[in-house]
C-alpha cells in the first residue's frame, strides 16, 4: 500500500465555484485564473470543469499551449505578457491575448512579423508599483499602439493590491477613471474586487482563488455567505497514537512540552508534502469530526496533532490537513501565510485524485 497521504480536487466544486463567480460580476466576461498550473490543482485535469468561463489567463506558454492542445479554442490571457520578441511568433500561432508593460514591448510587437494582429491588454500603474506604464506615459501607449497593423484590438488592464479591504480600490480607480475618454475595454477587477466593489467590474474580470474555493482576504469568515466550495482537500491518516506525560516534549527543537498528560496522534504529513514547516503550536486539523492542535515542529514527513479530547481516535483514522472540513484559510492564517501558497506549495509526491467529474 501507498503511503496514505493524497490531495483530492472535487471538479464539481470548481464548477460550482465559477457559477457563484458568475452570478455576482453582472454583464461582465470571466478571466478564469490558471497560473500556477491551476494554483496547483493541475490544469491538464481541472480545466474542463471550467469551460464555461469566458476565457484562461495563464502565466506562461507551456500553460497556454497545454490548453490549446487540450481542445480549448476561447480567448486565453498571458497575465505577464511575453518576455522576449521572439516570443510573438507563439502569440501568433496559438492565437493568444498578450499584456504589455514596457517601452521594449511597443517595439517589438511593431517590428514583428506576424500572420493576424494581435490583441493587447496595456498594464496601467495604478499604485501597486510592480507592473504598467505609468498615469504620464498611458494615453500616448495607446496611441502608439492603436496606429500599429499588428494589434486587432487594446484592453486598459490594472491590478488592485489591496481589494480585501472596504477603501482598498479607491485610490486606483480614481486614477485609472481619468482613462476613460480612450474608450477601450477595461479589465481592473480581481478576486476580491469581484465580490467586494461591483463598480470595478466593466467589461472582464479575473478570477483566481475564488474558483479554488478560498477567500482573497486570506479570511475563510469573509466569504461564508457566497457558498463557495473547497475544490482541493489535503488529507492523510493516523499512523501512530501514543500517550505522553506532563513535563514531555515532542519534535524536533521541543518547541512544544505538555503540562499534563496528553494524547497525541502521528499523521504522515510533513513539509515535504507542501505542509508549512513553519505552522506553530495549535494550527488546526480535522481528525474524526474535530478540529485538533498541531503540536511541535512540523518534520519533513510527519506532524504530530493533540487528539486528547478525541477518544475514539484510532490507527488509520482519516485526517484532513484542509480541504471540505477545515478552510485552507484558517490553516494558513495560523502559520503566517496565504491560502495561495499552500495551494501551490502542494508537493509533486503527493498523489492527487479528481473525482466528480464533468461532463
Amino acid at each position: 500500500m501507498p503511503r496514505p497521504i493524497s490531495a483530492v480536487i472535487d471538479l464539481q466544486n470548481l464548477q460550482h465555484n465559477l457559477s457563484v463567480v458568475r452570478q455576482h460580476t453582472g454583464n461582465a466576461k470571466i478571466w478564469s485564473v490558471m497560473k500556477a498550473d491551476g494554483y496547483g490543482h493541475g490544469i491538464k485535469h481541472i480545466w474542463p470543469a471550467l469551460k464555461e468561463t469566458d476565457g484562461f489567463a495563464v502565466l506562461d506558454f507551456d500553460e497556454a499551449i497545454l490548453l490549446r492542445d487540450q481542445g480549448w479554442k476561447g480567448p486565453i490571457l498571458l497575465l505577464e505578457g511575453f518576455f522576449h520578441p521572439q516570443d510573438l511568433t507563439l502569440i501568433d500561432q496559438y492565437n493568444l491575448t498578450t499584456s504589455i508593460h514596457s517601452e521594449w514591448q511597443l517595439d517589438a510587437i511593431n517590428k514583428a512579423s506576424l500572420l493576424s494582429p494581435i490583441s493587447v491588454y496595456i498594464k496601467l500603474n495604478s499604485g501597486m508599483n510592480r507592473l504598467g506604464f505609468s498615469q504620464h506615459e498611458y494615453a500616448s501607449v495607446v496611441q502608439r499602439l492603436s496606429e500599429m497593423p499588428n494589434v486587432r484590438q487594446l484592453t486598459l488592464m490594472s491590478h488592485f493590491a489591496n481589494s480585501d479591504t472596504k477603501t482598498g480600490v479607491a485610490a486606483p480607480f480614481q486614477l485609472i477613471t481619468q482613462f476613460q475618454h480612450l474608450s477601450l475595454e477595461t479589465c481592473i477587477a480581481n478576486s476580491g474586487a469581484t465580490l467586494w466593489h461591483q463598480h470595478t467590474h466593466y467589461d472582464w474580470v479575473r478570477t483566481g482563488i475564488l474558483l479554488y474555493g478560498a477567500s482573497p482576504s486570506g479570511k475563510s469568515t469573509d466569504i461564508v455567505d457566497f457558498n463557495l466550495k473547497a475544490a482541493m482537500t489535503l488529507q492523510s491518516e493516523v499512523i501512530a497514537i501514543h500517550e505522553i506525560d506532563a513535563g514531555q516534549s515532542i519534535g524536533y527543537g521541543s518547541h512544544f512540552t505538555s503540562d499534563k498528560a496528553m494524547r497525541i496522534a502521528t499523521v504522515a504529513c510533513g513539509y515535504a508534502d507542501g505542509y508549512p514547516r513553519h505552522a506553530p503550536n495549535g494550527t488546526p486539523v480535522w481528525c474524526k469530526g474535530e478540529r485538533c492542535a498541531l503540536l511541535g515542529a512540523v518534520s519533513m514527513d510527519m506532524l504530530t496533532i493533540d487528539i486528547s479530547h478525541c477518544h475514539d481516535v484510532q490507527l488509520g483514522d482519516r485526517v484532513e490537513l484542509w480541504g471540505q472540513n477545515l478552510p485552507i484559510d484558517d490553516v494558513a492564517q495560523a502559520a503566517g501565510t496565504i491560502g495561495y501558497e499552500l495551494m501551490c506549495a502542494l508537493a509533486k509526491r503527493v498523489p492527487v485524485f479528481y473525482e466528480n467529474k464533468v461532463e
